[in-house]
């Protein structure tokens, strides 16, 4: 047999199997409560609102252009509606600021295709989103960790790049609810990182996928907000902003989009021409379809029963965890994080929890990037009702609180 390994380039060895999509596959076992995977309530779909569009689309003029092959930048109506709704939470732009991908999940694998040499350096949280640390690892980078506190000098993070054999390219962080912690960044961080980037001249991606499931609290403007006011426009930037539709209107028709200054529109869209040409039209011309019509409607029907399931896990939480557990209270996302005592580890504890509780999460070491802080994991209330959420964490915190006192659990990772 052909020995596939020996002719894999050397950045297949750093792709990793997502830990949250192989838990997926429990949403299926009719006996598991799962707050594993972060993924929208498909009951909120707005699924008549797309039955109308697509009816419209194929029962009008639209049909031809909606099947044939398109612009690499993106359906134009659709950049368009972005440009105004973003206007909303002060950024300006124009349609050719804005470029649309097969989710934001794409976006985040062609900046790093566009930014990362091999050893480079991308600055991340620790924690960060998962799916980030994926979509880097195939361009062999390094990573370090940024501080938002500003306790770090430019100087410590290139000498600490230049040991690893590169620069420091950009920082990448979710400022809104983050997946994994549902913290929010506050204005003071964000004008930090700012004055960071400008000091390094790296560019700054943000991640704003969960940007409108704000639920209490004041809004932050995007850090690319202050950016543009700053700099006096957006060409003049150093932010890369990323959005996505997933967790409004809908995860399966894989629309996302980047705002930034053109000369990375350029380059993103050649990288597109590259790959897969465009994203599928006739799904842009349906989430215009849909986002023009009823978005903000949408958008508040999804935070009310997000908001509602946020209460009920952090009231479980505080009525069955123990004490030597500490948890985030977010304003908004799909995520709480929690920190177990020192010496649990969550990847064990979730072994023991599927055989013996029935209870699915995600153990929070998948999202550092060196793999540390085993005692964490992270849970979600997106897709489970109230009577879920308190059975699964009155489980979870007994499942804790044994272990704590001693039950360690050694079963295999299934």
């Amino acid at each position: 047999m052909l020995d596939w390994e020996h002719i894999f380039a050397t950045r297949s060895s750093r792709m990793r199997a997502s830990e949250i999509r192989e838990l997926l596959k429990l949403l299926e076992q009719p006996d598991i409560i799962s707050f594993a995977g972060g993924i929208p309530d498909p009951a909120l779909f707005p699924d008549e609102a797309f039955k109308a569009a697509y009816n419209d689309i194929f029962s009008g003029s639209q049909v031809g252009s909606a099947l044939q092959y398109s612009v690499s930048e993106g359906y134009k109506p659709l950049r368009d509606w972005i440009v105004g709704e973003v206007a909303r939470i002060g950024i300006e732009c124009t349609a050719e600021n804005v470029f649309i991908t097969s989710g934001s999940q794409q976006a985040l694998d062609y900046l790093g295709k566009l930014f990362l040499s091999p050893s480079d350096t991308a600055l991340v949280t620790w924690p960060t989103y998962l799916g980030a640390l994926s979509a880097f690892n195939a361009y062999e980078p390094s990573y370090d960790q940024f501080s938002l506190n500003g306790n770090r000098t430019p100087a410590s993070y290139r000498e600490t790049a230049a040991k690893n054999g590169g620069s420091v390219k950009f920082a990448y962080l979710s400022a809104d609810f983050s997946n994994p912690t549902g913290e929010t960044i506050d204005l003071e961080a964000r004008e930090r990182l700012l004055a960071l980037a400008d000091e390094m001249d790296i560019a700054i991606l943000e991640d704003a996928a969960y940007q409108h499931l704000r639920f209490d609290g004041e809004a932050v403007p995007p850090i690319m907000a202050l950016d543009i006011s700053r700099s006096g426009g957006i060409e003049n930037t150093r932010t890369i902003y990323s959005g996505s539709f997933s967790k409004t209107l809908a995860p399966g028709l894989r629309v996302g989009f980047v705002i930034a200054a053109m000369p990375v529109i350029r380059k993103l869209v050649l990288l597109k021409q590259a790959a897969d040409l465009h994203s599928s039209t006739i799904n842009q011309m349906a989430i215009e379809h849909v986002a023009s019509r009823g978005f903000d409607d949408q958008v508040a029907k999804i935070r009310k029963v997000y908001s509602g399931r946020r209460d009920a896990m952090l009231a479980a939480l505080q009525k069955y965890m123990p004490k030597t557990a500490t948890w985030t209270r977010p304003e908004g996302g799909m995520f709480i994080w929690v920190t177990l005592p020192e010496g649990m580890d969550g990847a064990e504890l979730l072994a023991k929890s599927l055989a013996t509780e029935k209870v699915a999460f995600v153990p929070g070491k998948a999202f550092f990037a060196d793999g540390s802080n085993h005692n964490t994991l992270r849970i979600s209330f997106s897709c489970t009702n109230d009577q879920m959420i308190d059975e699964g964490i009155k489980r979870l915190g007994r499942l804790v609180a044994g272990a704590s006192v001693g039950e360690h659990p050694t079963l295999p990772i299934i």
